[in-house]
């Protein structure tokens, strides 16, 4: 962990101090910056491994620090906000964090969130070859995916889960179960989590977000990705 870096956003220093001081003990090098607009230009410069960001921000709040960054990077986000209600969580979700932890927090619960969403968001070797589904191509090596020759920008969440489907195709998932492959079994979420990073996927990856033809719904259970590897045929949704 030791060449891991994370940046501190919140307006409060007393806390941008105590996470700072969790963090260093765990090994990771710390950035801080107290407004939106400074942690902009720092996440731009300094290009950290993960960001810890507050809502409540001077400057610019901390959803259109995720919204700008979400438009050209893949960093992970850990939201850290006062703002408890699943309609909170799941905005921040949807504008692209990969996690989300309420004020008043347990700094070394804080700090064992930030290792697991770096675990699940970390490279791993993956197959050589690319696997392709009709326009729609996923290479794992680069994890980079592909419409039409159109190059997606998915979060690391978004990517993971698309690869849980896509790994299992044909095979219905429920939301539990993506929740746990996708997030982790510390994770404790709500399942409406699921549908708002299916709903962001079915944006970028389907021809028709309202008719989905790779992503289908599973009446009853949850989702399922249909399509054969390189065949380039798939269902009906």
């Amino acid at each position: 962990m030791m060449n891991r870096s994370i940046l501190v956003v919140d307006d409060d220093r007393k806390i941008v101090d105590l996470v700072s001081l969790y963090l260093k003990r765990d090994g990771y090098a710390v950035l801080a910056a107290h407004d939106g607009q400074t942690a902009l230009e720092l996440a731009r410069r300094k290009q950290p491994d993960l960001i810890i960001l507050d809502l409540l921000l001077p400057e610019l709040d901390g959803n259109d620090v995720c919204r700008l960054l979400r438009a050209e990077s893949q960093v992970p986000i850990v939201m850290l906000t006062a703002r408890s209600t699943d309609d909170d969580k799941l905005l921040g979700l949807d504008l692209g964090a990969d996690d989300y932890v309420t004020k008043p927090f347990n700094p070394r619960e804080l700090v064992a969130r930030v290792r697991a969403v770096l675990r699940r968001t970390a490279p791993e070797p993956e197959p050589a070859e690319d696997l392709v589904f009709g326009d729609l191509t996923i290479s794992f090596v680069r994890h980079e995916v592909f419409l039409g020759g159109r190059a997606i920008n998915l979060t690391p969440t978004e990517f993971r889960l698309l690869e849980t489907l896509i790994r299992n195709p044909r095979r219905a998932f429920s939301r539990a179960e993506l929740l746990d492959r996708t997030f982790g079994y510390d994770y404790e979420g709500v399942e409406r989590t699921v549908d708002v990073h299916i709903m962001n996927l079915r944006r970028k990856i389907e021809p028709e977000p309202g008719r989905p033809r790779f992503i289908v719904t599973v009446a009853g259970i949850g989702y399922r990705f249909d399509g054969d590897p390189a065949a380039g045929e798939r269902d009906g949704a």
